[in-house]
């Protein structure tokens, strides 16, 4: 959800298109008639802190089966991967291609994405696979790091937080949650896991001297936004725990899942539950919103969870399909016997990565309300 804090960068008031006051106004104590949630209360906890309680979980369940410190097993790639990750991915298309309004609005804009990214990523692909996937990982990581980002500003701008020192804490702490584990990441390499494919982090020796410099800077900002939380918490009115879920959730996640533990298996599970759940559970309510005014089929598919989710998992297997017969064969227990495809990987992987390509930069686009006028998530 690459920029979804475009949403809240426009200032939107509780109050639909009413612009607010500039971030440097005075601290503002949200009423009581003002919600502490995006969605609600329930949704909001079940799928930030949830989330996070579940990817924590599955690290007790790794340690119980002896697969902590290896491998993701197979039993965590189907409901991590295939019904997480690669879901959330094809959940753009419930955003922009399933409607084909919103295809109308900005036709351009949408055909151009693929097409474009579709040309690059052969291009990218022609120079080596290793070009290609370091490519896409650091945009991946990018597009991981904005959409934390992003809810934290949706939260400040929920209960109308505008307080300059408040601004930079809260900036600070969710940017350090998720870079301090990416550069010591990056200055310890090799490691027992990857983004997308071996070696496609690059290194170097003056990563060391920066995760140094970095490491006090993150305690430290971190312990103050926790201290300054608490405070709040236990001195006044001005509470904000959907921000203070999603800062501390996604600190504890990335720490452990890269700091602390040095196994794919923990890295998939903490890495992909929080940013793919609240990111589905964003498009759902989005295309719940669309239904009345959309298309048949879109209201079809968006007529429960149910058809929703099992729209997503089955384009997500065909296309889990493709990239194993075609290009991984390792799983053949589900997907069946491998292609020999020869020189056509040239043009497939690009192929097969291109929703992700455009889902990372469609997203710098679909979320913002000065350009989507008709989309509100704060009001």
């Amino acid at each position: 959800m690459n920029r979804i804090a475009n949403i809240a960068a426009q200032h939107l008031s509780p109050v639909a298109n009413t612009p607010l006051p500039i971030l440097d106004a005075p601290p503002f104590a949200a009423s009581p008639s003002r919600s502490l949630w995006l969605f609600s209360g329930p949704v909001d906890l079940g799928v930030f802190l949830g989330s996070a309680v579940l990817a924590l979980f599955a690290l007790w369940i790794g340690a119980r089966a002896g697969v902590l410190y290896g491998r993701a097993p197979e039993w965590t790639w189907v409901p991590a991967v295939l019904l997480i990750d690669v879901a959330h991915v094809w959940s753009t298309g419930f955003r922009v291609y399933f409607d084909t309004q919103e295809v109308k609005r900005r036709p351009w804009l949408y055909a151009l994405v693929p097409v474009l990214g579709l040309a690059i990523g052969i291009a990218l692909y022609s120079e080596g696979d290793l070009v290609f996937w370091r490519v896409l990982a650091y945009l991946a990581v990018f597009h991981f790091i904005r959409q934390q980002y992003g809810w934290v500003m949706l939260y400040r701008a929920r209960l109308g937080e505008r307080d300059r020192f408040g601004y930079w804490l809260d900036t600070s702490a969710i940017y350090l949650a998720t870079l301090y584990p990416l550069i010591y990441w990056h200055a310890h390499l090799p490691r027992q896991f990857w983004w997308f494919v071996e070696n496609d982090f690059k290194s170097g020796s003056a990563l060391s001297s920066l995760e140094a410099v970095v490491r006090p800077v993150y305690w430290t900002v971190l312990s103050v936004y926790v201290l300054r939380s608490l405070y709040q918490w236990f001195t006044t009115t001005r509470l904000n725990p959907g921000k203070d879920i999603v800062v501390i959730t996604t600190a504890l996640c990335w720490y452990t899942g890269i700091v602390v533990f040095n196994s794919d298996y923990a890295f998939t599970v903490t890495n992909v539950i929080i940013h793919g759940v609240p990111y589905m559970a964003l498009v759902y309510w989005y295309a719940r919103a669309r239904r009345p005014v959309a298309a048949r089929p879109y209201r079809f598919l968006t007529g429960g969870l149910v058809p929703f989710l099992l729209t997503l998992w089955l384009i997500a297997y065909v296309e889990e399909l493709f990239w194993d017969r075609g290009v991984w064969h390792e799983r053949a227990w589900l997907f069946g016997s491998g292609w020999d495809i020869g020189m056509f990987k040239i043009v497939l992987v690009p192929l097969l990565a291109l929703p992700q390509l455009t889902h990372y930069v469609l997203d710098g686009f679909i979320w913002r309300r000065k350009s989507n006028p008709n989309f509100s998530l704060v009001r």
